[in-house]
């Protein structure tokens, strides 16, 4: 029988979730009057397994042994396992391989308000602009399937890593990075030609996550992964319709059930999802994006097959591959537990619409003056 496990390891918690066997188990699943499974609840997917496979682990999917009994007899095994700072520092930062992986500590209730114009550390927490950990709550927990600690969430390719980018999109990058200007303080966008636009013209020219119109770090993709904070879902399923809020920015993905996809011509931020049960799975096909999807280098032609099955009355499966031809040379899977929380999905108040933006603008009429002045007018 499917069960869910919760061992408390230090400060770790790791889930650990027995996938159902291959003959359908309905004990203990809760299910719709018309007999499918009910995937309908509020769920905590924050998660500390990283979304790609640090390289030192190779192809294997999970943890050895000796690294699981790490973990279970160090209250910072989890951290060294995965090569992170103990919990409780200020940030967890690593160096895999060259890249350079910065995490965060996670949630304590009891922690302090950090000071004012920052703590004067490096990083996000060092000024008063950026995030520090006070607000960040990535979680604590990893999970297992199948009795298993996962070294990733990738499961295909082997290595568990995203496929080499395409020759297209390594030359855009390129030619984006080739055109970023460090922020310097001043209205550069203007130095040479008084009248030329800028990046904060109008308030349509700014990022949708500063617009506080989308969430980052594609917590509402598809896929929907774990992020910083705010990674709580709530699922309210019907017959005819499937919908999952998003607590950061209260997004809300609409999944129309037994349908067909819009004309191509009709494009969505969060794509345009369509979903049909496989036996008891919940199987969700998006396609339709606009140019800027939520998953960080997507192109307008992504296309992502989600999968939900619920392992028992606590706990969802969730499995996805993404295929971008523009992006990425092949698809790619994932899967990681979506463990059901007692904790509600608050109204996201989103700070940088309520009264920063209106900041952001004014700030940047007041560097061009600047350099109008310095220029004679």
């Amino acid at each position: 029988m499917s069960k869910l496990l919760t061992t408390m390891l230090g400060v770790c918690a790791v889930t650990v979730v027995m996938a159902p066997p291959a003959t359908a188990q309905r004990d203990g699943i809760p299910r719709t009057p018309s007999g499918r499974p009910d995937l309908s609840g509020t769920y905590d997917i924050a998660t500390v397994t990283p979304l790609q496979r640090p390289r030192e682990f190779g192809e294997r999917m999970s943890l050895t042994a000796e690294e699981l009994a790490v973990i279970q007899s160090d209250p910072d095994g989890l951290a060294q396992v995965f090569n992170l700072a103990p919990a409780g520092s200020d940030e967890r930062e690593a160096v895999r391989n060259n890249e350079t992986v910065t995490g965060f500590e996670t949630g304590d209730g009891n922690r302090e308000a950090p000071p004012a114009g920052g703590d004067g550390s490096g990083g996000a927490a060092g000024n008063v602009g950026g995030y520090n950990t006070f607000w960040i709550d990535r979680g604590d927990d990893g999970f297992m399937i199948d009795g298993e600690y996962r070294t990733s969430i990738i499961i295909d390719p082997a290595n568990g890593r995203q496929p080499p980018r395409t020759e297209e999109w390594r030359a855009a990058a390129a030619a984006r990075a080739g055109s970023f200007r460090e922020n310097t303080g001043t209205a550069w966008w203007i130095e040479d030609d008084l009248d030329a636009p800028g990046p904060y013209d109008n308030p349509e020219d700014r990022p949708h996550a500063e617009r506080c119109l989308m969430g980052f770090g594609s917590t509402a993709g598809p896929p929907m992964l774990s992020v910083l904070y705010n990674n709580m879902k709530r699922i309210v399923q019907t017959e005819d319709t499937v919908m999952i809020l998003v607590e950061m920015v209260h997004d809300a993905r609409i999944i129309r059930m037994n349908a067909e996809h819009e004309p191509p011509e009709i494009r969505r931020w969060l794509g345009d999802s369509i979903g049909w049960w496989e036996g008891d799975t919940l199987v969700i096909d998006t396609t339709n994006f606009t140019d800027n999807p939520s998953l960080g280098g997507a192109s307008r032609d992504l296309h992502v097959v989600e999968r939900f099955t619920r392992v028992n009355a606590d706990t969802l499966l969730y499995n996805f591959t993404v295929e971008d031809p523009n992006v990425w040379t092949a698809p790619w899977t994932g899967e990681y537990v979506w463990p059901a929380s007692d904790h509600k999905a608050y109204e996201y108040a989103c700070h940088e619409a309520n009264y920063s933006f209106g900041g952001i603008l004014r700030g940047a009429r007041i560097l061009e003056e600047d350099v109008r002045k310095a220029a004679g007018q």
